[in-house]
């Protein structure tokens, strides 16, 4: 596997210090590879190419002229799928059978806003008593500055990078430096695509030095960010002096409410896949079980047999269902919960780690049973495949519940009385509700969520709220009266 380097204004090179940092592979520990480590000095860089794109070849291009790279890009994101997906589980130690259908939907996102652009990006026109006329346009803001997360590396970083460039932005991409590899490789694609030189720019390197110098640059007009609340708030606070508009898609400690009308096997399935699959590493996984005190037992015999069965093992390994946790920090601090989960009094019941995988960041399936809500598991993002699991009596106890938390990205109900299944998501404070469903996303519809877990909506028309600048343009249609301040009277 080839070092990693930075792209800025079209060619790959070296951070300016010269500095490299490691790239770890999650399931073995061992050294992938060595990545540049980029700095203010880069972002810089990086950002003045930007600039210039954006003032030159890329903002005089037609809208039409435009998309046709958008396309360009997706066409050639699926000629590279088979090889993406395996990088992607190498780097992050997601399974295979699950990096395979995200890295498919990285070039859908390009498409889907290829679409948006031609065909809702559209403004408003107001006639005003045959006097006026007033319309609305879209403009693009500037250079975007995309600070993305480690996990689903590259379906997030074309999330974001995708309505950013249709909508006629430039961006500087800084990627999470825990998952390096697809980011580089997206970079090559796009590098194949021949879009203008500065269009398009990564910058490797660490929060406290790349990302904070693309957050407090005075030319980057935007930061898109995916990541931890603490780091988010951090940023909307330095982005602040240079009056940055700021999407922040945060953490979260989801709720799933399973009543004892529900399916039972189809909401057995959904509470499985939606903590367990991505490792656990995903902001919306329903970490906060709440079941209907009637079924409790049995759900959780059920639980406990699945977590039995899941198969926990290589990343690269179709058959695997759970992998290991992306980095040995990472890896530190969800088993530091689990230290906390049994001092507060919580159950456990976890499944096995073959023994053949032990140099990895592997954590078991793992359920806390006996908590209160008012624990610090069932209050803090754990960002692992930990499941807290409670009890609860109806359905007023249950939105109290569900709402005592300070995030609100997500949440999950499960019953066969639909009166009940809508009064009770919108009765939960969080961004997005599935009612008798899994997490299943739709491109054209708004993503964030409420409180700690985020400000901001992207996702659809959304984005172009975010992505664009709205300027309203006044024509009068006639000679209207207009005031005669200082003149002299005959």
């Amino acid at each position: 596997m080839k070092d990693i380097q930075l792209y800025i204004n079209g060619e790959f090179v070296n951070a300016t210090s010269g500095k490299t940092f490691e790239n770890i592979n999650p399931f073995t520990n061992e050294i992938i590879n060595h990545v540049a480590e980029g700095d203010v000095a880069d972002v810089e860089k990086a950002v003045a190419a930007a600039n210039r794109a954006f003032h030159g070849e890329w903002g005089q291009l037609k809208v039409s002229e435009r998309l046709k790279y958008i396309h360009k890009i997706a066409d050639l994101i699926d000629q590279h799928i088979e090889e993406i997906a395996p990088l992607e589980s190498l780097d992050t130690g997601l399974p295979i059978s699950q990096t395979k259908n995200m890295v498919a939907r990285a070039a859908q996102n390009f498409r889907f806003y290829a679409e948006m652009v031609s065909n809702r990006l559209v403004g408003e026109a107001y006639q005003v008593d045959g006097e006026f006329i007033n319309y609305t346009i879209h403009k693009p803001v500037g250079v975007a500055g995309l600070i993305t997360p480690w996990n689903a590396p590259f379906m997030l970083e074309t999330w974001k990078i995708a309505p950013a460039l249709a909508t006629g932005n430039t961006v500087v991409l800084k990627p999470g430096e825990w998952s390096p590899i697809t980011a580089n490789r997206l970079a090559e694609i796009i590098d194949k695509a021949e879009l203008p030189k500065g269009v398009f720019n990564v910058v490797h390197g660490f929060g406290e030095t790349a990302g904070a110098g693309l957050v407090a640059h005075p030319d980057v007009k935007l930061i898109s960010f995916t990541g931890e609340t603490t780091t988010g708030s951090e940023i909307i606070k330095n982005g602040a002096d240079t009056l940055k508009r700021v999407s922040a898609e945060l953490g979260g400690k989801s709720p799933i409410i399973v009543f004892d009308d529900a399916d039972f096997e189809r909401a057995l399935d959904a509470a499985t896949w939606g903590i367990f699959s991505f490792n656990g590493e995903r902001c919306t996984a329903n970490s906060r079980l709440f079941i209907q005190e009637s079924i409790y037992e049995k759900f959780v015999d059920a639980l406990k047999e699945r977590i039995t069965n899941i198969v926990v093992g290589d990343p690269l390994d179709p058959q695997t269902e759970v992998g290991p946790l992306i980095h040995v920090e990472h890896f530190n601090n969800v088993k530091k919960y689990i230290q906390i989960a049994k001092e507060e009094g919580a159950e456990l019941y976890s499944g096995e780690v073959p023994s053949e995988f032990e140099k990895g960041n592997f954590v078991p399936p793992t359920l806390l049973l006996n908590v209160k809500n008012q624990m610090k598991v069932a209050q803090e993002e754990i960002f692992g495949p930990v499941m807290a699991v409670m009890k609860f009596k109806d359905e007023e106890e249950v939105i109290k519940l569900a709402n005592d938390t300070k995030y609100g990205l997500a949440g999950y109900v499960w019953t066969n009385d639909l009166k009940r299944g809508h009064r009770v998501a919108q009765a939960v404070d969080a961004g997005m509700l599935w009612i008798n469903s899994q997490n299943v996303r739709d491109l054209r519809i708004p993503f964030g969520g409420s409180k700690y877990s985020g400000m901001g909506r992207e996702g659809g028309h959304y984005a172009f709220d975010f992505y664009t600048e709205t300027q309203v343009i006044h024509v009068a249609l006639s000679d209207h009266h207009i005031p005669q301040f200082g003149k002299k009277k005959s």
